[in-house]
């Protein structure tokens, strides 16, 4: 299985503006910083969570369905699947109709399940079959507050700790704030 990125968000789920309001800053002297901390933290919750905040393109790449045939994609929520594509051993391919298939979009995971109980075969060994879908909540405004304000933290613990330390420093660790408020939005690991 494979995740490719396509296209990232079309806007950051915090503006400039509320961080700098956030940070106090009233100068344009680090606005270059700040907006490169804005998407590394975007980037660090996502990964974090197995979230996109806003909406993202993606596509789902395997070389065979699940033996359940319930595709389950690891990342959420997803909005739409807007292609699913099947490979033949000429490389030529297939588009499932949209009608034969279910997408459960807020599921943790979210699933693709065959409405007729069946996935067409690949005739390809590797990459036979791709997913292509929107994943996010949305725009900006969509993102729950408690995402959004821990966004603001973490850019402040950043923004105000740029001294170089060592990995395992106290002062490296994440906010403990910030974990709070993202922990309902994480998925329990066994």
């Amino acid at each position: 299985m494979t995740l490719v990125y396509r296209s990232g968000p079309a806007e950051e789920p915090i503006t400039l503006a509320e961080a700098k309001a956030h940070l106090r800053l009233e100068t344009a002297a680090d606005d270059p910083l700040v907006t490169s901390l804005m998407i590394t933290a975007r980037l660090h919750i996502e990964a974090a969570l197995g979230l996109a905040l806003t909406s993202q393109q993606w596509t789902l790449v395997l070389d065979s369905w699940p033996a359940k045939s319930i595709v389950e994609i690891p990342m959420r929520p997803v909005s739409a699947v807007t292609a699913v594509r099947v490979r033949a051993a000429d490389g030529g391919q297939t588009v499932v109709p949209s009608a034969s298939y279910v997408i459960d979009g807020g599921g943790v995971p979210p699933r693709l399940v065959p409405a007729n109980g069946a996935w067409p075969a690949p005739g390809r060994a590797v990459g036979g079959i791709e997913i292509d879908f929107t994943a996010g909540f949305g725009s900006a405004a969509a993102v729950p507050e408690p995402i959004r304000h821990a966004l603001k933290l973490l850019v402040a613990h950043w923004y105000e700790h740029r001294d170089p330390i060592e990995i395992g420093d106290p002062a490296t660790a994440i906010p403990n704030a910030v974990s709070e408020l993202l922990k309902s939005y994480s998925v329990p690991r066994l």
